[in-house]
């Protein structure tokens, strides 16, 4: 194969999983509002909470639709393959996100059928199910999907499907699955605890503010307990390994974690991600005046979830496995865009560093003022 064709899918699946490690750590903003009720004991302080989320939410819906738009450009066959197959996993999904989209915008409407308490239930709800439902497809990347590939069907008028479900369940199956489960809940926690360190730095309000403190160790303990389980059960499991010569997929003993014994950058990215998800975690927990630990934790949750998904596709590997027939899982050279296409888009990523600097420019001016009662009080446009 020719090797720039080989670099360009090894460069693609860099970018969306760079996207994928910026999703997550984006999703603070439902880790926030998932502890609307629990952290904000009067209407001052949700509306505080819900205006601190609601400089953001644009943030981590923009990258989670570029996220999909990057995997149907540069993967197209796992994007017909999972976002049509298992369509009902990923309705929901999308659902959730736009009922967090309305809410913030109308429930301080004037008129408004629902009324603003109803939002802001829609905004605890995407903010359990985003994150969980998010890390459940995550980890299908591991764990496998239910799913044939038949690319013969080509040449079938009839029917010309590459790929379909294998059962009717279209996604919900993930589920069955307790171990992506895990995941999902590994990163709901993750969500919280971010959204906590989002509002320890962003926020003045001194009575909330203690709450978030001692919330980190609430919602500390069972991501702790989620996280490393499902990494250590990954690590020991076999993986999906493909043969460089046949592409045959196999069944390998230990294949992640041989994945990042080989690519030492990115077993030392993981180690890093996690021990600055840690200290960032810790430091906020143990002095009461560190307001930084947002960007500790929120750096080291892009390395941490950048390795995870570099190590499912990089070295040989099936990046989306399936359980119903092994030949159909998919690799960076079976489910690839063409060498033209790929070779396209590689010009105009070009403009991702431009677009990231304006996206640091805009959140340091949307943070320049800490939210306050008195601004609240204030601020003539409110969520």
């Amino acid at each position: 194969m020719d090797s720039t064709y080989i670099f360009l899918q090894h460069y693609w699946w860099f970018l969306v999983s760079l996207l994928g490690a910026l999703l997550v750590f984006l999703l603070f903003v439902q880790g926030g509002n998932s502890l609307l009720f629990r952290l904000g004991k009067t209407e001052e302080e949700r509306t505080m909470i819900i205006n601190s989320t609601g400089r953001k939410w644009e943030f981590t819906f923009t990258t989670l639709v570029t996220f999909g738009g990057a995997f149907f450009a540069s993967f197209p066959l796992f994007y017909s393959t999972s976002f049509g197959g298992a369509y009902w996993l990923w309705m929901i999904i999308l659902f959730s996100f736009v009922l967090q989209a309305v809410s913030y915008e109308f429930q301080s409407k004037l008129g408004n059928l629902l009324g603003k308490r109803t939002y802001q239930l829609f905004l605890v709800a995407n903010g359990v199910i985003g994150p969980v439902l998010l890390g459940a497809a995550v980890a299908t990347f591991f764990n496998g999907s239910n799913f044939v590939v038949s690319k013969g069907n080509l040449t079938d008028e009839l029917m010309p499907v590459i790929s379909h479900w294998a059962n009717g369940w279209h996604g919900l199956d993930a589920f069955g699955d307790p171990w992506n489960l895990v995941l999902g809940l590994a990163v709901f926690f993750l969500a919280r605890l971010l959204g906590n360190l989002y509002f320890i730095n962003n926020i003045r309000h001194e009575a909330l503010i203690a709450r978030c403190r001692r919330q980190l160790i609430t919602d500390g303990v069972p991501f702790l307990l989620f996280f490393l389980s499902f990494v250590i059960r990954t690590l020991l499991k076999d993986g999906f390994a493909v043969d460089p010569q046949t592409q045959v997929i196999v069944m390998e003993p230990y294949k992640y974690f041989s994945n990042l014994w080989a690519m030492p950058y990115l077993l030392v990215l993981f180690l890093l991600g996690v021990a600055g998800v840690l200290y960032g975690l810790v430091k906020s927990i143990l002095c009461s005046r560190y307001i930084r630990g947002i960007w500790f934790s929120g750096i080291g949750t892009v390395f941490t979830v950048l390795a995870l998904l570099l190590a499912v596709g990089y070295h040989h590997t099936a990046y989306y496995p399936s359980t119903a027939d092994l030949q159909s899982s998919l690799t960076l050279a079976n489910s690839c865009s063409s060498l033209f296409t790929l070779k396209t888009m590689a010009y105009v990523s070009i403009l991702v560093p431009f677009v990231l600097a304006y996206i640091v420019y805009a959140w340091r001016a949307i943070d320049r003022k800490p939210i306050t009662s008195e601004e609240i009080k204030q601020d003539d446009h409110l969520y």
